[in-house]
């Protein structure tokens, strides 16, 4: 049997042997009911934006950057810090094996949020946001592949899961789908150096967190 690492697939390696089909949204809604923020989410908010935009101007940002300075204050403002909600971060995934193509793939995901309050029928820990960070030079794109791979096995044991690409500035919500075929749908990109569309991914977390 062929063992393969993740991060080397192409989308359309992923395409292929999962079955995943492409599509697009126009809007968050009706996915996820997005509330208005407070006036001091939108203050922190700022403030998570200045520090990034400081680390920015100097250069290159890396991945452990970008997951220090930006990701984990957003997923704590968003409320993923709290029960009963738990973080994994750069987990081993269970192994998948391809049927009829004598392949293994392994990998390791960055961050997972996970319900520790709700099962699945499998009684493994129900997936609410997977996510894939990249340096802020990145184009965010390159880590959709790796994204559904890591997405891939939790889809046998309920009906979808969100994901998340970054590389600090640009943000891209994905929502994966169980079918047959299974649809991924990439949702409209957002920008934590705007302001209008840095408060919708604040106001995007905080919907997906309350799922």
């Amino acid at each position: 049997m062929t063992t393969l690492n993740a991060r080397n697939f192409s989308l359309d390696d992923v395409q292929r042997l999962f079955g995943f089909q492409e599509q697009y949204a126009d809007s968050f809604t009706p996915l996820l009911s997005l509330e208005p923020l407070t006036e001091l989410e939108e203050q922190e908010l700022v403030q998570i934006r200045n520090d990034f935009r400081r680390y920015l101007t100097a250069g290159k940002v890396s991945e452990g950057q970008v997951k220090f300075l930006v990701v984990a204050p957003l997923m704590r403002l968003a409320g993923f810090y709290r029960y009963p909600i738990e973080i994994l971060l750069e987990e081993d995934i269970a192994e998948i094996e391809i049927e009829d193509e004598d392949i293994k793939i392994k990998g390791r995901f960055d961050i997972l949020a996970v319900s520790k309050a709700k099962r699945t029928k499998a009684n493994t820990y129900f997936w609410i946001l997977l996510i894939e960070s990249k340096n802020s030079q990145v184009d965010i794109l390159t880590g959709l592949s790796q994204l559904l791979t890591y997405a891939y096995k939790t889809l046998e044991h309920q009906e979808s899961v969100w994901g998340l690409i970054t590389n600090g500035r640009s943000y891209l919500f994905v929502n994966i789908k169980h079918g047959n075929p299974s649809n991924y749908y990439l949702m409209p990109e957002l920008n934590l150096m705007e302001k209008e569309r840095s408060n919708q991914l604040l106001q995007v977390l905080k919907a997906i967190c309350q799922l």
